[in-house]
């Protein structure tokens, strides 16, 4: 298997530390509001990436943190009138909720900031003794420019970078690319004790404690996130770790691609962001789940009501074939032409070959709509066999159900649920075809014309070729 590695920007041939063992981090939700969908891409991608790991017969360590103690949850518990831990207790279950309904599986381990306190003093305070953090009236900050391999992750130079929209102004810091690890604590804030005074961690530093207390190791596999998180969140877990351990902290980092509106970027900030419990109400979790998976976890994707309804559309189709399977598994045909085993394994090769490479589970959807295809035919030209159908339903089952987790879905459109099966549907087009077809070769065009307008309006498109007609859902 290769793996895109963020660091080297190149694939990678993927080699766990220890054989059969994965260590995983993926990080997690800031828990001061309901989820946005731009925040379900990594949830989902790296949830299904997991599960593929596990049919490989990998024991996976999934850890996947919750941010309790930050700036935005203290500032939203305020508006709410309630603690802030409590409050973030709150959104956690929320989130909980969330990602129940989008089919994502609970981590391993689901460690919180406000659980972990004494870990992240020991961690600054070796920091400090190693001269990579200093203190300043209370706050505790790394210092950039001794750990020289700042910016790798990145690849920013630090000569370059400037204090800007990213990086915090602070007149205590040495410099402005410096970084806070431990916050002095203000009045009426949460805070815990700590050898530099009252005050609470910074944000990067929690990741960096959790996910070495929860691996149980100073070097991860992987570590996944969405782009944003490149830099500078995951460059200073990089300078903190290493400067802490003096060992490589990650050996493949993962970043999914953003989701966008309109081709811009989806934030809380920018105010186009859409709730993933708001698209609940319209869509079922698995329409979403798959709308997510539809594209390379790499590429951005953008997000309208449209996209939804043509994922929804298209996973319509997977469920009436995998719903054919079903029922056909009784149909004992042992001694019948099987057309579907050999096909179907084929398809499962290419499936696997898909996922193998960079987990691209937008090319490996696309065998199963091929797959749909020889189904169909071998219904149309009785050409299956028990041994067949059992094949086909198995990898419908393997990667649909089980790893990718688009399978079953609860909402279906109420004319397909409601119309007659496809194997009917496609011979009443075969006989339309037909019709059509000697309608045109006594050049009655117009009653033609008539029976291709008439199903445009059903979005099915009619293509006129020198063999005869063929047709197709739009």
């Amino acid at each position: 298997m290769k793996i895109y590695n963020t660091a080297s920007r190149k694939k990678e041939q993927f080699n766990s530390i220890n054989k059969g063992i994965v260590n995983m981090y993926v990080c997690g939700p800031t828990t001061y509001n309901l989820i946005h969908i731009g925040n379900a891409r990594p949830m989902v991608v790296f949830d299904a990436f997991r599960k593929y790991l596990v049919s490989l017969g990998y024991k996976v360590n999934y850890v996947q943190n919750f941010t309790d103690v930050d700036d935005k949850i203290i500032n939203k518990s305020k508006e709410e009138g309630m603690p802030p831990l409590e409050l973030a207790g709150k959104y956690i279950e929320e989130y909980k909720k969330d990602a129940k309904s989008l089919r994502v599986s609970e981590a391993t381990f689901n460690p919180k900031v406000s659980e972990n306190i004494p870990e992240i003093i020991e961690f600054i305070s070796t920091l400090i003794s190693k001269s990579f953090a200093y203190e300043v009236d209370g706050d505790v900050y790394f210092d950039v420019k001794n750990y020289k391999p700042y910016g790798k992750l990145s690849g920013k130079n630090t000569d370059d970078l400037k204090s800007g929209a990213r990086v915090d102004i602070d007149d205590k810091k040495r410099s402005p690319l410096d970084f806070a690890l431990w916050k002095a604590a203000k009045e009426g804030e949460i805070n815990w004790e700590s050898p530099w005074g009252n005050g609470r961690p910074g944000w990067h530093i929690e990741c960096s404690t959790m996910s070495m207390k929860y691996t149980n190791s100073p070097t991860l596999d992987i570590h996944g996130g969405g782009q944003d998180l490149i830099f500078p969140h995951h460059e200073n877990e990089v300078a903190q770790s290493e400067a802490y351990t003096g060992k490589p902290f990650v050996n493949y980092w993962m970043h999914n691609g953003f989701i966008t509106v309109n081709k811009e970027k989806m934030s809380k900030s920018l105010g186009n962001f859409f709730l993933v419990r708001e698209i609940l109400e319209k869509f079922s979790g698995e329409v979403i789940r798959y709308f997510i998976l539809s594209a390379h976890y790499r590429n951005p994707i953008d997000f309208n009501d449209g996209a939804l309804l043509e994922s929804e559309k298209a996973l319509t189709k997977l469920m009436n074939a995998y719903s054919h399977l079903e029922k056909m598994l009784d149909d004992s045909q042992e001694n019948k032409e099987d057309i579907l085993f050999e096909e179907f394994k084929q398809i499962e090769d290419k499936i696997e070959k898909a996922l193998q490479d960079d987990f691209n589970t937008a090319l490996a959807f696309s065998y199963f709509f091929d797959g749909s295809k020889v189904l169909t035919k071998a219904i149309n030209e009785n050409k299956y066999s028990e041994e067949g159908v059992k094949k086909a339903y198995s990898i419908f089952e393997k990667y649909l159900v089980n790893i990718l987790a688009v399978l079953p879905f609860e909402r279906i459109e109420e004319d397909v649920a409601n119309s007659d099966d496809s194997v009917i549907f496609n011979k009443v087009m075969d006989i339309l075809l037909d019709v059509r077809n000697m309608a045109r070769k006594d050049k009655n065009f117009a009653y033609g014309d008539l029976i291709r307008n008439e199903l445009t309006k059903l979005d099915i498109e009619l293509i006129d070729t020198k063999e005869g007609s063929t047709w197709k859902q739009k």
